[in-house]
């Protein structure tokens, strides 16, 4: 248990088979999480999320043992064939991988391999670096194509209460091939915990990732994940995320373009309701020259719903011919509602294009006459225009199966409004 929020280092001493280094490197990391504690707006990635406020609003204690459970019957996608991944509270429950060459795919429980690295001051990251026992770790072989998605069931059982739990998951693909996934969060606690995860995806020389994550149900969760995504050579990112529902929810992206000719795409959908706190914060890196970047964020916020945007594109010196694009845009239903939004452009070399943009307001009322005039009610006008706001980024889907399971998932929500 936590108490008053600090971690006693007898817990690293309850993980097994670590090394001396990596305990030391636990330590390290558990000691820097206790003199900061959970962050607050003094720090300036967290301004516009006090998360710290937050949690000793909402927690009166935390417990970092970790929650075993089974489901059961796990309803599969029937939408369309693929292969799975299952995850329960963070741990690696069971695989398939049916459609799949065998041989050309590792997949293992994961702990840490990173005690080697330099401590990050990042609080959730430290408390991730000194506790985690569970996630994933995936490895492509080089010259292999999936043939069908990957769909990684991300299930949290019932019995979770006033627990923290802390991932580690890892994402590798190899030269010249190519994986498509599905992060899909299913939610089964009615009660308050925290899960904070730590994604590390390495794409090789001319590799390609497609994600979707979907994370649609209303719950009392806590969510928080850092994702390190590193590309080299002609190397291709993209990624759909459709994050709603979580009591607070901040996605922090760091995107690094290490190779000539990479390339990272990043689109994002959610509509926020009823206290709803959710932040995406981007860092795109151009490490390298003729590197392309295009950020696309949308948020519909009702009732007391904050959306948080802070993006930012660093260009070095030598990135020259570097592309790059960030837009963000907010709908507003409520005067209750609130976006904030930072955009930024950090930039070093001379020979480049690179723009920016932010927009929020409220849903033009004109538009809201014009479908009541046609015998609509004020609030199916309402539905009908924020669909067509969202559905921009879904529209970007390119298999028509998974952009009409997304457009289910998405209206499902707007339905409840």
């Amino acid at each position: 248990m936590i108490e008053n929020f600090k971690i006693n280092l007898k817990e690293i001493d309850s993980i097994k088979k670590i090394s001396k280094d990596e305990k030391e490197f636990r330590i390290k990391n558990l000691n820097y999480f206790n003199k900061v504690g959970f962050p607050d707006k003094k720090i300036e990635d967290w301004k516009f999320s006090d998360l710290k406020g937050i949690i000793y609003k909402n927690f009166n204690k935390l417990y970092i043992k970790n929650i075993n459970s089974k489901f059961k019957n796990i309803e599969l996608i029937k939408d369309f064939d693929h292969n799975y991944i299952t995850l329960v509270n963070g741990e690696l429950n069971d695989s398939n991988f049916k459609f799949e060459e065998k041989n050309k795919i590792k997949i293992k429980s994961f702990y840490n391999d990173n005690y080697l690295d330099k401590i990050q001051e990042n609080p959730l990251i430290n408390l991730n670096h000194a506790l985690s026992k569970n996630g994933y770790l995936l490895e492509i072989a080089e010259n292999y194509k999936f043939k069908k998605v990957l769909v990684i069931y991300n299930l949290f059982s019932e019995n979770l209460k006033d627990n923290i739990l802390n991932s580690r998951n890892k994402i590798k693909v190899g030269k010249n091939s190519e994986l498509h996934t599905i992060d899909l969060v299913i939610n089964k606690s009615k009660y308050k915990f925290i899960n904070n995860v730590y994604e590390d995806i390495i794409l090789e020389n001319n590799s390609i990732f497609k994600n979707i994550c979907i994370q649609n149900e209303k719950s009392e969760g806590y969510f928080h994940k850092f994702s390190k995504n590193t590309l080299a050579s002609k190397s291709k990112y993209s990624s759909f995320i459709f994050p709603s529902g979580l009591k607070f929810n901040k996605l922090d992206l760091e995107f690094n373009l290490e190779g000539e000719e990479s390339e990272c795409n990043l689109q994002a959908a959610s509509f926020l309701d009823k206290n709803d706190h959710q932040e995406i914060k981007t860092r795109i890196n151009h490490f390298a020259p003729n590197c392309k970047s295009y950020q696309r964020v949308k948020n519909v916020l009702n009732s007391d719903g904050k959306g948080v945007y802070q993006g930012k594109i660093f260009v070095k010196d030598i990135a020259q011919k570097t592309n790059a694009y960030q837009l963000s845009k907010a709908m507003l239903l409520s005067d209750d509602s609130e976006f904030d939004s930072k955009p930024e452009l950090e930039i070093y070399a001379d020979d480049v294009k690179c723009s920016h943009g932010s927009s929020s307001g409220s849903v033009d009322e004109d538009s809201i006459y014009y479908l009541m005039s046609r015998g609509l009610s004020r609030k199916e006008a309402v539905k009908l225009i924020v669909n067509g706001f969202l559905n921009e980024i879904i529209e970007s889907i390119e298999s028509n199966s998974i952009r009409r399971f997304v457009q289910k998932k998405i209206e499902g929500q707007i339905h409840e409004y």
